[in-house]
C-alpha cells in the first residue's frame, strides 16, 4: 500500500533535521531541465507566471539560480515542507523506524521533482503542478511529466503486496497521475468536519487531515483497508454510510 500527498509552498530550511536518513530524488535530472528554463526568467516574469508578489518573484528567481543537483544545503522533503499537510504529518517528531516506514509507504508529488520519497533531499523551490509553464515537452508541467510520475508509482507499488494507492493529494497534483495506467487499486479519501450542525468540507482541516492520515499509515505500517478505516486521529472517524468502494470518508464531530 502506497499513499501520495501534495507538497507545500511554505518551507523550513533553517531548522536542522534530527535524522541523517536521506535519499536522492529519482528525477533530479528532469528537475535540472526545468530549472535551466526557469532560471532564464526575470523576477517580474516569475511573479506573472505564478501570480505572486514581486518580492516572492525575486525570492524564487534567486532560488532557481542557486539551485543545485547535489545535496549540499538540501533538506529531506518531509522535513522541509511546512504547510497544512505537513503540520498534520509531523515528520519531525518521527523516530528512525517511523521514518523508515514513512519512506516506504508515502510519496510526495512535485511540480519540480515529479515524485519524491519523504527522505529525498531537495533545495528550496516553488513550482506548483498547475503552473502553465511552457517547456520542451509541452505547454505545462502535466505535459512535461507525462507518464513518468505514474510509471514511478508503479515501480514503487511493485514492492508492495497490497497494490493499493491511497490518494491524499489535492486535485491539482493528482491530475499528474494517470489512474488508468496504474497497476493498482486507487482509493480516494475525503475528510469532513461538522460545523453548526452541518457536515462539510473545510479546506484547512482537510489538508491537515491528509497529513494526519499519512502519519497514521507510516506509524502503524498500514497495509490493509481495515487499517485505513481505523484512522481516528484528532476526532475523525470512518463513516461507512458516506463512503463507497472507491472512497473512504472520515467525519469529525462538532468542535466545542
Amino acid at each position: 500500500m502506497l499513499a501520495v500527498i501534495s507538497p507545500a509552498k511554505s518551507l523550513d530550511f533553517e531548522t536542522r533535521p534530527r535524522t541523517r536518513k536521506s535519499s536522492k530524488p529519482a528525477f533530479v535530472d528532469d528537475a535540472a531541465v526545468l530549472i535551466k528554463d526557469l532560471a532564464k526568467l526575470a523576477p517580474g516574469d516569475v511573479s506573472d507566471l505564478m501570480g505572486i508578489s514581486q518580492k516572492l518573484g525575486e525570492l524564487n528567481c534567486n532560488r532557481y539560480n542557486e539551485w543545485r543537483t547535489d545535496a549540499r544545503g538540501a533538506k529531506q522533503a518531509a522535513l522541509a515542507f511546512t504547510g497544512d499537510v505537513y503540520m498534520g504529518l509531523g515528520a519531525w517528531d518521527f523516530g528512525e523506524r517511523e521514518l523508515t516506514s514513512l519512506q516506504r509507504r508515502v510519496r510526495i508529488l512535485s511540480g519540480l521533482y515529479g515524485v519524491l520519497r519523504p527522505m529525498d533531499k531537495i533545495h528550496p523551490y516553488r513550482l506548483e503542478m498547475g503552473t502553465a509553464f511552457a517547456n520542451a515537452r509541452g505547454t505545462d508541467l502535466y505535459a512535461f511529466w507525462g507518464d513518468r510520475i505514474t510509471d514511478a508509482l508503479n515501480d514503487d507499488l511493485a514492492g508492495h503486496r497490497n497494490k493499493t494507492l491511497v490518494n491524499l493529494a489535492s486535485n491539482e497534483y493528482w491530475h499528474a497521475v494517470n489512474p488508468d495506467k496504474l497497476d493498482a487499486r486507487v482509493l480516494n479519501t475525503r475528510f469532513l468536519d461538522t460545523k453548526n450542525g452541518q457536515v462539510k468540507f473545510i479546506s484547512f482541516f482537510a489538508k491537515k487531515a491528509r497529513g494526519l492520515m499519512a502519519a497514521h499509515i507510516a506509524r502503524n505500517r498500514v497495509e490493509t483497508i481495515k487499517g485505513l478505516k481505523a484512522f481516528d486521529t484528532e476526532g475523525y472517524r470512518y463513516s461507512e454510510e458516506r463512503s463507497s468502494a472507491d472512497e473512504l470518508v472520515f467525519v469529525r464531530p462538532e468542535r466545542r
